[in-house]
C-alpha cells in the first residue's frame, strides 16, 4: 500500500493528515526490516459493547503482500486492536511481533493449513507461540472431507488429535466454517456431526456469521445446542441478496448475537470481507458501526 492510500484511509476515519504521514513514513522505515469462557467474555465490556475489535487480515491480503507494515499501521490507526493472520507474507515470527508490539497490536489467532498442524506441527507451533497465538485455526475442509458424514468423522478424529497436540503446547485449536458444512447430506447436516464428534475441551469453533446465514444455519440454534463452545467469530455482513457487504450494511443482527455472548462463548471479534472495493474504506465503515453497536 502507498503512501496516499494510507492518508486517504485514515483521513476518511478523520485521523489527522500529520499522523497519517506519520505513520506511513514509520511503515516505509520497518518494511527494512485466552482467557477461560465465563458469564463476562473478555472481549466485550459489560453494557454491551465490543471492547477489543479485530480484523481477519485475509480482508487485506493484497495490501499485506505490498507492505505488511503499512497494513498494519493502517489497521492500528483506525482503531482496531486484534488481528488475526492468514499467513505470514515471508516474515519472520520475531520480527512480525515485534511489528505487532510497536503498534500496540496483539494477535490471538492464525489461520494455517491443517496440514501445518499435521506434517509440520512443531515448526507451526513454534511461531504461533513466538506471535502471542492463543489459537491456531483450521480455515476450510477439503471438498472431499465433505462428501459424507464418514469424512466428516474422520476430520473430527484428527481435529481431536491435533487439539490435543496444541493443548500440549499451551494453545488452543479451532475450526473456522464455510456454507457447505450446513447442507444437509445423508439426512444430517455436517457441521452437527462435526461437533459431535469433537471434544468441546480440545476443539472450539470460530463462527464465521455471514457463511452460517449463507448456508442457512441459525447462529442461535447453536449457542442453544452446543453453549460454550463458539470462543471466536467473523464478524462479515450478508446483504439480501446473498452478496458480502460491509459490516452494518447488511441484513445479519449483530447487536442480538453479540448479546449471546457469555452463552456462546465468543472471546474475540474479527471482521472480515472477503472482496473488499477498498480495503481502507471497508474497514474503517465496519469499525464505525461496530463501535456504536450497543446491545
Amino acid at each position: 500500500m502507498d503512501r496516499r492510500a494510507f492518508v486517504r484511509a485514515s483521513a476518511a476515519l478523520g485521523i489527522g493528515a500529520a499522523t497519517a504521514c506519520r505513520a506511513a513514513e514509520r511503515a516505509g522505515s520497518a518494511g527494512s526490516a485466552g482467557e477461560a469462557v465465563g458469564s463476562q467474555p473478555s472481549g466485550v465490556e459489560p453494557g454491551g459493547r465490543i471492547e477489543r475489535m479485530g480484523v481477519q487480515l485475509y480482508t487485506a491480503r493484497a495490501l499485506m503482500a505490498e507492505s505488511v507494515p503499512a497494513t498494519l499501521d493502517l489497521v492500528a490507526s483506525i482503531g482496531y486492536r486484534e488481528v488475526e493472520f492468514a499467513g505470514y507474507f515471508g516474515w519472520a515470527p520475531s520480527d512480525l511481533r515485534a511489528a505487532l508490539d510497536d503498534r500496540g497490536l496483539i494477535s490471538p489467532a492464525a489461520h494455517v493449513p491443517l496440514e501445518d498442524l499435521t506434517e509440520r506441527a512443531e515448526a507451526t507451533l513454534d511461531a504461533a507461540a513466538l506471535l502471542g497465538h492463543e489459537y491456531v485455526i483450521v480455515a476450510s475442509l477439503g471438498r472431499s472431507d465433505l462428501e459424507s458424514l464418514d469424512g466428516i468423522r474422520r476430520v473430527a478424529a484428527v481435529f481431536n488429535r491435533v487439539g490435543e497436540r496444541c493443548r500440549a503446547r499451551g494453545l488452543r485449536f479451532a475450526y473456522h466454517n464455510h456454507d457447505a458444512e450446513f447442507r444437509p447430506i445423508e439426512g444430517r447436516v455436517p457441521y452437527d456431526v462435526l461437533l459431535e464428534g469433537t471434544d468441546p475441551a480440545l476443539v472450539p469453533l470460530e463462527l464465521d456469521l455471514y457463511w452460517i446465514s449463507h448456508g442457512g444455519g441459525d447462529p442461535f440454534d447453536y449457542f442453544e445446542r452446543w453453549p460454550g463452545r463458539f470462543h471466536l467469530c467473523h464478524v462479515k455482513d450478508r446483504a439480501p441478496d446473498g452478496s458480502m457487504v460491509d459490516v452494518g450494511a447488511g441484513a445479519i443482527d449483530f447487536a442480538r448475537i453479540f448479546a449471546q455472548s457469555g452463552r456462546a462463548g465468543l472471546e474475540h471479534y474479527f471482521v472480515e470481507h472477503d472482496r473488499p472495493d477498498d480495503v481502507g474504506q471497508s474497514l474503517v465503515a465496519s469499525y464505525r458501526h461496530l463501535a456504536g453497536l450497543e446491545y
